[in-house]
């Protein structure tokens, strides 16, 4: 019986190996192996005897149960019997030879069963694989495998049979033709080495004690031959490598003298191998192994080799070490180990070593730098740095010190070292002056040959370190001698010339503390080689340079002014050029810094310095052939595209010109005349963009040196030539014509060019005596030319002066004769002003340039205005200025509006300043003008406001003057603005529109009455001022004047009331709105029913304006009642839908909401939304709240009628409405305001937190909303529920269902609540449900039996009371017929646990029964409630019979013990909950203390739970104090093989198996094997493979039962 059912299940598990999925496999392997745990030889005989039987079984398969047999072979390896091993040794050697081609899994697996039997009996094992290695045949891949497998698992075992192995493999190598036989035989080669070693080193353990190295050598060495000399030189990459691991453990095997004697051959060839192979670890590793075996030997000839055995292995110790590659990491780790074997042989050889720094000078990582670095430093104190090659180690430290600060580390890692203060740079620095200063030896390595570095761009960065290393060589050589100092330039062709080196030094010089104080050092090596330079400066320079080192000293970066620096350097320059007196020398130095203007293309302020050099030296040339041929080939070589470039090139004409005028002015025009300008302007090439671009840069750089001609040269020469030659070829060269047509230029910085040079220019002509008598015959055609600059500049910024110089230029030019035109006049205004004032101010923080130059732009534009006004001194003059500044004072921008009301203020100060009036005449502008700037009284930015009240001051005065009061006169009432200007400057809005309403109260006093509408409609324009201040300021004028001329403007109301509603649409700015709705307030007041009735007939959806004026109708109580009561009769009155044709027809939705009712609920929702509603709503209180309660519940699901539904989409869109007017949801809302307004804001708090209110608006979700509702209105409302209950009871009886079911569920949540017990309504509400409990509605008799269960929550004491009732009618509740989704049944459920803890005991044992048998069928129900309602109340019926339990329900517990441990697995999380709680209860009433314990510890609500751990610690509780129930328990688990559910289909053998494994054997007559065993081999075919997973596992465990 026993061998037949472990084989029968060894059957069953080795028929399911063939499982698709790997996981299932593994399982039934590890199956398997469980049975061979408990009868190793039965089951590996079972598996023996599968695979002989099943020949046709593939390969995959094959393999997983070798595996198996494997893992029993191992872990049983001492039970194993000779004969059994023998079988397992024949048919695993059967499958790993079958194949004559490689399957590497299947004879991996093979192999592997072997060695595993090998370490008991290798004997037995070496038999059979010998008889298939036989002389003259190659034998199977994986024999030889195997054979290598046994010698690194079994050394003592295998070193014996290695020599007549080797003796018979010899021949074979010659035989093997295939790559991968040969990779074979090397690994074999490999271990036997190996292992022979370890043999070796290991002897006082071994069993055999005499075998010596020499034993093996020949063999080892024929081997040797054929793999280096044969097969090493292969194709084949991974035949190489096996190869090269084998060589480095068989060279510790051969014999002394024939390693000594290969080692010339060995070694170059593996070096080889470097080339050949990426991953290089293999072959470090052999590498080191040969070396240990050759310095072991005491090899000579190590040294020969020596030179490439370094130059190999530094090349594999520079690779990047990559953490990502092991290999490579490996790699290294070998590669020291080689360098550690090759210590002793190695001499230290300087040219080697110097030669070998070539490729880390290449090296771009920062540590490596300074690695070498420190290294040179070193060389540099040896005399490294003497020999050839040693100039390149100067010059890379050059480079170092030329590193930008920037490039430097910033952050540190977390290996790496403090790089702050020892960076590349720092450290380079360092060791440059050190090496200069310190060592002797280089003084002649390093002078002269550091000057070389001084000149090129690259080695800017390093001039600093240069000079001061410099200085000090030059100091030790002239304290050698003067002839030693001198530079020998004839020896030393590569180093710059004196020239070279004055310019760059004296141009570095310029920007004196970059890089470390670079000016000072700079003039200190100027100052030292000043003999090398000129042989006359040494005395004056010792004057002069200490002088200007003084003054760096007394200032900082950041007090030294730039120019008065430039202006030091170039009168030292001048001084340098006067004391030299050589025009010769004076030349050659212009022409050096005209040489090196190119170095400077990326420093702009040195070249510009570099100009202003060239310039004075220039001026101090005497050769005006020279001069002219210089400042020529400048215009001709400077990049005039660049704008610093053409200033510095002009700066550089401009000094020039102090001492060459007539030259200067001769070559601007002859280079005006040449080809350079000729070329690009015929007709062909006016089109040619790129050419014409070219000479747009060279006209804006002459135009701008004419400029700086003018500024520089003497005043008494300038005047004369202003017009005859400046400005005529400024305008000659400014634009082009062609065919007569005049071409403007488009290039921005020819025009800055010519303004700036107009400006100085006029400037010049300004400046000088004879500038009243001057006829500026140009005046027009430039202003005209100003005006196009100024109208071309952008309005959204201000970043270049063109404007206000322009505008400066119009300043100087309005004055001069001739006088302009009316028109140009009228122009100018309007250019100047659409310029200047919309450019945005700067954002904080960019600066004070910007600042200044919008400063100096608003002062221009101040000048421009008032010089124009003081040409027209009139009323019209005046008016003309305000109707240019009027769109500005109204603009949207607060910017703009203060510039133009401080320009408005200016004016209207300086009109009435210089008023002279000689008649009497009506100001007839006033209200206008009034009515523009008194709203700006109010304006966001303080600034306007002040100028506002200046603004209406001075007309209030200019009124007063043209009705004839005196310049002189001052009224009381006008003085009082301006006391009010502090009140305006206040940031409280209060105290500002105060003084507002006090400003009006002036302008109505001393305001023509003819004047009052036109200032009443500007002010109502004003009311859509983008400014809300000023918005608001108006509101409040506005509000003074009808206070104070109301009675004047009563028949105006009508036009009034139109006027707001279109201004309501305009803007929705809220004290706008206030001011309407106090003026329909007024209306409304006199008019109610008929204004209710005109709103109520709005459009629907109600716009924002109509809303506004409905919430108007509730700031008075009285009014606010009859509105509500009027809106609630009309509200109720009509049907709240219709139902359409496609409902009637068909189940889909189909009802649609009336118009009347809808309306009113929206304009109930308006009124009720205004706070001083409140006590008109707590009047009407129970009514508003039942009817809009009902009406919520009637419009669930109702739609808007489709004109109504396009209307709510395009208003969605468009923000017309600012809610939504779908029905459902302005019921809701109108419900809210309810409860906002009657103080019950807690239950508005309440149902937003807890969703109820999107719940109540939902068909799916009303129910519990209503729910929501009622407890929060019984929990914050309570004093209200009696009023409201005695309403919603007169509904109880309503033709909609759908409200008797709100009312419903309204009241049977009440009883959930004490209030219902406390307000006495727990009688009145329970009559009420019972009458409703044969209700036709199926959700009206649910919500009855879940308000019945309500009472064990809110009056829990009452519940023996009314228990028979009670319990009567939920259990009634299980058995409802017409209930065909089982929810009433559900409710009947859960209604019932919540009753049962409190009903009394001889009310519930005779139902306890009943009820256990009635919910079992739910327990496997598809539905998730009622599994969960089922299964949690079956755990309150055991909770109920604690201490009690009869034995007749003692069996439904027995019966439900199985269920609730499988649905612990069900995939709803409230189900598994219901059963912990089930299983917790039921324990008690087992009668068990171990196991109730257990369930109690781990079956905790919020404690994770391992499953597998759990059900195998209750089964074991189980199958120890009740075995007699193993049949019943297995049987009932059967049930749950079939389950829908994946994983309690999986649990369900789960169970099964720890039950078997915790039984007694003695037991298993309870069990049909048969029949189990029958279920568990159909799960192996379950689609799921988590099943099968599980089956298999139960499957191996049956074993017990053998």
């Amino acid at each position: 019986m026993t061998e037949s059912y472990v084989k029968k299940l060894s059957a069953i598990l080795l028929d399911a190996i063939t499982d698709k999925d790997p996981l299932v496999r593994e399982q039934v392997c590890g199956a398997l192996c469980a049975l061979g745990e408990a009868q190793p030889e039965e089951a590996l005989s079972a598996c023996e005897e599968y695979l002989w039987q099943h020949e046709k079984l593939t390969h995959p398969y094959r393999t997983m149960i070798l595996r198996a047999m494997e893992t029993v072979v191992s872990g049983h390896i001492s039970e194993l019997r000779k004969d059994k091993a023998r079988a397992i040794i024949l048919l695993a050697s059967s499958e790993m030879t079958r194949a004559k081609e490689l399957v590497c899994d299947w004879q991996q697996a093979s192999s592997n069963v072997l060695v595993a039997v090998g370490k008991r009996f290798i004997g037995k094992v070496m038999e059979e694989l010998l008889s298939k290695f036989q002389p003259g045949a190659l034998p199977h891949y994986f024999v030889v495998q195997t054979l290598a497998s046994l010698a690194a698992s079994n050394v003592f075992g295998m070193v014996p049979f290695l020599t007549s192995i080797l003796s018979t493999m010899l021949p074979m190598l010659g035989m093997a033709k295939h790559d991968t036989m040969r990779v074979a035989f090397c690994c074999v080669l490999q271990h036997f080495s190996e292992s022979t070693l370890e043999y070796l080193a290991n002897l006082d353990q071994a069993p055999d004690p005499t075998v010596r190295k020499d034993t093996f050598a020949t063999d080892i060495f024929s081997a040797y031959d054929i793999l280096f000399n044969h097969w090493l030189p292969s194709r084949e990459a991974k035949l190489r490598l096996a190869v090269v691991e084998a060589l480095g453990p068989m060279s510790h095997l051969l014999p002394s003298e024939k390693l000594e004697e290969q080692l010339p051959k060995l070694l170059p060839g593996v070096l080889a191998l470097y080339k050949k192979h990426a991953e290089t670890f293999h072959v470090s590793k052999s590498l080191g192994q040969i070396l240990e075996a050759a310095v072991t030997v005491g090899s000579r000839t190590l040294e020969a080799q020596l030179d490439s055995l370094l130059a190999a292995l530094h090349a594999q110790i520079c690779v990047p070490v990559e953490s990502s590659s092991p290999l490579v990491v490996s790699n290294q780790k070998e590669v020291l180990r080689c360098f550690t074997v090759l210590a002793s042989q190695m001499e230290v050889k300087k040219p080697f070593i110097l030669s070998s720094m070539r490729l880390p000078l290449l090296d771009t990582n920062s540590k490596v730098k300074r690695a070498v670095v420190q290294v040179i430093s070193a060389m540099a104190h040896h005399g490294y740095l003497e020999q050839p090659g040693g100039e390149a180690m100067v010059e890379f430290i050059v480079q170092q010190c030329a590193l930008p600060p920037e490039m430097e580390p910033r952050k540190l890692g977390p290996d790496s070292e403090d790089l702050a203060t020892d960076s590349v740079r720092a450290i380079s620095i360092s060791t440059l002056y050190l090496v200069s200063t310190t060592v002797d030896r280089m003084s002649d390595v390093l002078w002269p040959y550091l000057l070389k570095f001084l000149t090129p761009v690259r080695f800017t960065g390093a001039l600093t370190p240069l000079c001061k290393s410099l200085v000090h060589l030059a100091q030790k050589r002239q304290e050698v001698g003067a002839d030693a100092f001198l530079i020998q330039y004839g020896s030393n062709v590569t180093l710059p010339s004196p020239y070279a080196i004055t310019t760059r030094l004296l141009t570095v010089s310029s920007n004196p503390y970059l890089a470390d104080g670079r000016g000072a050092a700079a003039l200190r090596l100027l100052n030292v080689l000043h003999h090398s330079i000129h042989p006359s400066l040494g005395q004056r320079w010792a004057t002069t340079v200490p002088l200007l080192l003084e003054h760096l000293d007394e200032c900082t970066e950041e007090t030294l002014s730039q120019k008065e620096w430039e202006e030091k350097l170039l009168a030292f320059l001048r001084d340098t050029l006067a004391v030299a007196s050589d025009n010769t020398w004076t030349c050659q130095l212009s022409l050096e810094m005209c040489r090196q203007l190119s170095c400077y293309d990326a420093e702009p302020q040195e070249k510009n310095f570099l100009y202003k050099c060239i310039g004075t030296t220039l001026g101090a040339a005497s050769s005006k052939d020279m001069v002219r041929k210089q400042l020529q080939e400048l215009l001709e070589t400077a990049r005039h595209q660049e704008e610093a470039e053409r200033e510095g090139l002009a700066c550089c004409f401009g000094i020039c010109a102090i001492s060459h005028l007539d030259d200067v002015l001769a070559q601007l025009e002859n280079f005006m005349r040449s080809d350079v300008f000729r070329k690009s302007t015929g007709i062909f090439n006016i089109f040619k963009d790129r050419s014409e671009n070219e000479v747009e840069k060279l006209k804006s750089t002459v135009i701008l040196c004419y400029g700086h001609v003018a500024a520089q040269a003497p005043r008494e020469l300038v005047l004369a030539k202003v017009e005859s030659d400046i400005l005529r070829n400024i305008f000659q060269y400014f634009s082009t014509k062609v065919l007569g047509i005049k071409v403007e230029t488009k290039d921005p910085a020819l025009k800055l060019c010519l303004i700036q040079s107009v400006c100085m220019a006029s400037q010049a002509i300004c400046s000088s005596a004879q500038a009243s008598s001057f006829h500026f015959s140009r005046k027009a055609e430039l202003v005209a030319q100003m005006m196009e600059f100024i109208k071309a500049e952008p309005q959204d910024s201000l970043r270049t002066p063109i404007r206000k110089k322009a505008m400066l230029a119009c300043t100087y030019l309005v004055p001069l004769d001739p006088a302009l035109d009316e028109q140009v006049q009228v122009d100018m205004i309007h250019s100047c002003l659409h310029s200047v004032l919309p450019v945005p101010p700067e954002p904080e923080g960019e600066g004070d340039h910007q600042e200044s130059l919008y400063l100096d732009t608003m002062h221009t534009l101040e000048e421009v205005l008032t010089s124009l006004l003081r040409r027209n001194m009139t009323p019209q003059g005046l008016q003309t200025m305000v109707e240019h500044l009027s769109p500005w004072i109204k603009s949207p921008r607060g910017h703009e509006r203060v510039r133009a009301l401080g320009l408005s203020a200016c004016l209207l100060q300086y009109f009435l300043e210089h008023l002279h009036v000689s008649a009497l005449v009506p100001f007839h502008n006033l209200g206008v003008l009034i009515g523009l700037f008194s709203p700006r009284c109010a304006d966001l930015w303080p600034a306007t406001r002040q100028e506002a009240v200046s603004c209406v001051y001075a007309l209030l005065y200019l009124h007063l003057g043209y009705e004839g009061f005196s310049r002189d006169y001052r009224d009381d009432v006008v003085e009082r603005l301006l006391t009010l200007k502090e009140g305006l400057a206040h940031p409280d809005p209060a105290i500002l529109f105060h003084t507002c309403h006090s400003i009006a109260q002036i302008i109505a006093k001393r305001l023509p009455p003819e004047q009052l509408i036109s200032l009443l409609l500007t002010m109502f324009e004003g009311l859509g001022d983008p400014d809300k201040n000023c918005s608001r300021a108006a509101t409040v004028m506005i509000n003074c004047l009808l206070k104070e001329r109301g009675n004047m403007l009563l028949e105006k109301v009508p036009e009034i009331v139109s006027v707001l509603r279109s201004k309501l649409q305009e803007t929705r700015e809220e004290y706008v709105l206030q001011a309407a709705q106090h003026s329909v307030y007024l209306l409304a007041s006199q008019h109610c029913a008929a204004v209710v009735s005109s709103l109520l007939g709005s459009p629907l959806p109600f716009d924002s304006h109509t809303c506004i004026l409905w919430r108007a109708l509730a700031v008075e109580p009285g009014l606010t009642t009859q509105v509500l009561g009027l809106l609630l009769e009309k509200m109720s009155r009509d049907v709240p839908f219709k139902e359409t044709r496609a409902f009637l027809l068909s189940s889909s939705p189909g009802r649609v909401a009336t118009l009347l009712p809808l309306a009113a609920t929206c304009a109930l929702y308006e009124v009720m939304s205004v706070l001083a509603s409140g006590p008109a709503v707590l009047e009407l209180y129970p009514q508003l709240f039942t009817a809009l309660l009902l009406r919520v519940g009637c419009t669930v699901g109702v739609v808007l009628p489709r004109t109504l539904q396009a209307k709510e989409r395009r208003s969605a869109g468009s923000a017309l409405a600012p809610r939504s007017l779908e029905p459902c949801s302005s019921a809701v809302d109108a419900l809210q305001a309810v409860l906002l307004r009657g103080g019950n804001e807690e239950v508005v708090q309440r149902m937003e937190l807890e969703g109820g209110w999107r719940l109540l608006g939902t068909s799916a979700g009303h129910e519990e909303g209503v729910a929501r509702l009622a407890s929060a209105m019984a929990k914050f409302a309570g004093p209200r529920l009696p009023l409201v209950m005695k309403e919603l009871v007169c509904t109880q009886s309503s033709v909609y269902e759908i409200q008797r079911v709100t009312s419903t569920g309204f009241l049977a949540e009440l009883l959930s609540s004490s209030v219902a017990d406390d307000l006495l309504l727990l009688e009145p509400l329970l009559h009420n449900l019972a009458a409703r409990q044969k209700d036709p509605c199926a959700s009206v008799r649910r919500l009855v039996l879940r308000g019945l269960a309500n009472i064990a929550s809110g009056s829990p004491d009452k519940v023996r009371a009314h228990g028979p009732q009670l319990l009567t009618a939920v259990i009634g509740g299980l058995d409802d017929r017409d209930d065909p989704h089982s929810l009433v049944a559900l409710e009947a459920m859960v209604g019932l646990a919540r009753l049962l803890d409190l009903a009394e005991p001889q009310d519930l044992r005779p139902l306890l029964l009943h009820v256990a048998i009635r919910i079992r069928p739910f327990f496997d129900s598809e539905k998730m409630e009622l599994r969960s309602a089922s299964i949690r109340l079956f755990g309150h019926l055991n909770k109920a019979c604690h201490g009690g339990c009869a034995d007749t329900f003692l069996e439904q517990v027995v019966g439900g013990l199985v269920p609730l441990l499988l649905h612990l697995r069900d995939p709803q999380a409230p189900v598994t909950s219901a059963c912990r709680f089930a299983l917790r209860m039921s324990g008690p009433n087992l009668k068990c203390e171990q196991l109730a314990a257990a369930l109690q510890q781990h079956l905790q609500d919020g404690r994770g739970l391992h499953f597998g751990e759990f059900l195998n610690g209750t089964c074991k509780l189980l199958m120890h104090h009740f075995p007699d129930l193993l049949g019943r328990l297995v049987s009932t688990s059967l049930f749950y093989f079939k389950s829908s559910w994946e994983d309690v289909r999986a649990a369900a053998p789960m169970l099964t198996g720890f039950l078997v494994l915790h039984v007694e054997a003695e037991h298993r007559p309870q069990v049909d094997l048969e029949q189990l065993t029958t279920a568990l081999q159909l799960l192996l075919k379950d689609p799921a493979p988590l099943v099968r997973m599980k089956a298999a596992e139960t499957l191996g465990r049956l074993v017990k039962f053998a």
